[in-house]
């Protein structure tokens, strides 16, 4: 029998609430189903459900706030080091050695200049420096970005070997959905927040309004409105954000009947509430992916998204969503929601946005990952030969 590979997975918060910590959990649970590989998580929190990983809990200095970053990377290194050695290190953090490292962010310079528009703090400067010496110096076999818009800023920002960079998107787990009735889901959602079961619904799920766009959305339904007053929609804001200020602006657009906020909304219940609504908008300022964009389509949901959120790679224009590319233009908002509102149309795109998720599920980033293991394999066996 062919002895087991050990890999080694870093990540701070393992299987907590997060896109990363989803991501990174999803994905290792699967690496570690298969019998080839043993596999160890390196974390300082963790939440294990199949009991088949190993798991080595790497303390963090929180204070000083710099050293946050810097902590996690040693304490990493000296923990693996201890478990070690190991076929393959592959970590979802910025630490100062790995084989892989899936990017579920962008350059931190990147992310504080063009972003935040903000000087670089003391912070800033210590994580941005873990990062140089991991990409610099880490020893790095292949980066894993989840979009063409985070390997594209990535290259930009350090001159590495293009070939090197690989996208590997997040998948979904339908399975939640499945398990659900859409017509009980139409009726009691809609039923809770006075929405009527035809009113075409559109969803925002976020908990940062401003940084998701919802101001664009508003404009754009506010220009919709004006231009077509007869209009049927309601849009339904689920999350935690600034109501105040977005109700003031809703009625200010003329939209105080069409707009409801539900407030924040229990991750397992979001699945009952995409399933009542009819299509997705969210028209980020930045986004490296934006998961809820697959979490949409996995319940059959057309999308409506800015060109700078990542998931545009999936969205195909016209067939299973739309993408703005300047989503403060609300006259283009409104075009693409008001073709988007109409039924047929909508039906068809929604049957296309489910076939989208079908083809992104968690087995099949697995089975992209483990091609790059199996090629960094591939060449170390040439290397020592």
């Amino acid at each position: 029998m062919e002895e087991q590979r050990r890999i080694a997975v870093v990540i701070p918060k393992f299987g907590l609430v997060g896109g990363a910590e989803g991501f990174a959990a999803e994905l290792t649970e699967r690496i570690a189903a298969d019998p080839r590989f043993e596999v160890h998580v390196f974390a300082n929190r963790w939440a294990d459900s199949s009991g088949r990983i190993a798991f080595h809990q790497v303390p963090i200095v929180r204070f000083p706030k710099f050293l946050t970053t810097t902590s996690f990377a040693w304490f990493a290194g000296r923990e693996i080091s201890a478990a070690g050695p190991f076929d393959l290190i592959h970590t979802h953090d910025r630490i100062f050695r790995a084989d892989v490292y899936t990017m579920h962010g962008i350059p931190h310079r990147w992310w504080v200049r063009e972003v935040r528009s903000k000087r670089m703090s003391l912070f800033d400067r210590a994580l941005a420096r873990v990062e140089d010496r991991l990409v610099s110096e880490g020893g790095c076999r292949r980066f894993l970005a989840v979009s063409e818009l985070t390997r594209k800023i990535f290259l930009g920002e350090y001159p590495i070997d293009p070939a090197r960079v690989t996208v590997v998107h997040p998948g979904i787990d339908a399975s939640p959905y499945a398990k659900l009735d859409r017509e009980r889901c139409r009726r009691e959602i809609r039923g809770r927040f006075g929405i009527v079961p035809d009113e075409p619904l559109i969803l925002f799920v976020s908990m940062n309004f401003a940084i998701k766009g919802l101001d664009h959305i508003l404009r754009g339904l506010g220009c919709l409105r004006k231009k077509e007053p007869e209009s049927r929609f309601r849009l339904l804001v689920i999350g935690r954000g600034d109501q105040k200020a977005y109700g003031r602006l809703a009625r200010e657009l003329g939209l105080s009947d069409a707009v409801v906020f539900a407030g924040a909304v229990a991750r397992e219940k979001l699945p009952e509430f995409y399933l009542a609504g009819d299509l997705y908008a969210m028209l980020s300022r930045f986004d490296t992916f934006g998961m809820v964009v697959l979490e949409a389509m996995a319940a059959g949901l057309p999308v409506l998204i800015s060109g700078s959120v990542g998931a545009r790679d999936i969205v195909r224009e016209g067939e299973n969503g739309f993408v703005v590319e300047n989503p403060a233009d609300p006259e283009v908002i409104a075009e693409r929601i008001e073709t988007m509102l109409h039924g047929d149309t909508r039906e068809r795109m929604g049957r296309e946005a489910l076939k989208t998720a079908g083809e992104n599920s968690w087995d099949m980033v697995f089975a992209r990952v483990l091609t790059v293991y199996e090629e960094i394999w591939a060449d170390q066996r040439i290397t020592a030969s």
